[in-house]
């Protein structure tokens, strides 16, 4: 079942008379009685955004017409579309709607960052080795990154885009931890490795930001040992002063090869996010990053893994 989950999305496709005269609302209260009954039957639902955009185009492409219920049928059960299938478990939709729309933005971020990727190796047989090289690289680097990021929920952001006029891909996901256990992040951790993957494959440009969980102070990750960063410090802080806010550590995409950042470096990515309109974390504490997996056959670099393909 596709649902019009966003109000401007119910609007661009109520012009094909796809749900009569209901409001949005009243639309959306349809559906739950569907789902309630459907799965009170003991049916499993598979679920997917309707997107008004990506609706027209998929019936453009297949040359469908959209006010046809079989377009808005055959949209909704495309296996190439879905991908691994989003089950409805009874939740209410006020639950369930923002959950389902972050599994969607997950899977267009995924889509346009394998497009990238593919771009970058190619599709023969010496692509696909090249890929699946890079996917085992980055998976090694994520998984580097939540053991250093230690216990916690913390945060992971990646930008990249390729050498020359690449498209700006973004991504980001939990990293939560506990008691040494990475707890499974879903479809946001496949986006943002896929994401790694595209900017590691095309030499790209970018930065990968670890927030600390704000939650346990400057307790998270590794000590600093890095002359380029600041003192360590305890993480209850001074004295009587107020307890310092969240490491932020950073690592620079350059070439395809990522880096650590200096502490100086992070606060200005930091700066940048802001000028992004993304909120400058209160209380910061910039550090560098610490040491991630060479790409295997790379060589030693100065503390980064190397580009697969450069």
């Amino acid at each position: 079942m596709a649902l019009a989950v966003e109000a401007a999305d119910f609007a661009g496709l109520a012009k094909y008379g796809l749900f009569g005269a209901l409001g949005h609302q009243e639309y959306l209260l349809r559906a739950q009685q569907q789902l309630t009954g459907l799965y009170e039957q003991g049916l499993e639902v598979h679920l997917r955004v309707l997107e008004a955009g990506d609706f027209e185009d998929y019936c453009s492409a297949l040359g469908l017409d959209p006010r046809a219920p079989a377009a808005r049928v055959a949209y909704a059960g495309d296996p190439e579309l879905a991908g691994e299938p989003f089950v409805y478990a009874g939740e209410p939709l006020v639950d369930l709607l923002p959950v389902l729309l972050d599994d969607h933005r997950a899977r267009v971020r995924m889509s346009v960052a394998c497009a990238a990727l593919l771009g970058a190796v190619g599709d023969d047989p010496t692509g696909q080795r090249r890929m699946a090289a890079v996917m085992r690289y980055v998976t090694s680097v994520y998984l580097a990154l939540a053991e250093g990021a230690g216990e916690g929920c913390h945060l992971l952001t990646l930008r990249c885009h390729g050498p020359e006029d690449g498209e700006e891909l973004t991504s980001a996901v939990d990293v939560c931890v506990e008691r040494g256990h990475l707890h499974p992040a879903g479809r946001d951790a496949e986006a943002f490795c896929v994401t790694l993957a595209a900017g590691v494959a095309a030499g790209g440009e970018g930065a990968l930001l670890l927030h600390g969980d704000p939650s346990a102070g400057n307790g998270d990750g590794p000590p600093d040992r890095s002359p380029d960063g600041p003192p360590d410090r305890s993480p209850d802080g001074p004295p009587g002063g107020p307890r310092p806010g969240p490491r932020v550590r950073g690592w620079a995409l350059a070439g395809g090869r990522l880096r650590p950042m200096t502490a100086h470096e992070v606060f200005d990515e930091l700066a940048d996010d802001a000028a992004r309109g993304l909120p400058f974390p209160p209380g910061v504490v910039p550090q560098p990053g610490f040491r991630l997996p060479d790409f295997p056959g790379a060589g030693a670099g100065a503390g980064g893994g190397g580009g697969p393909l450069g």
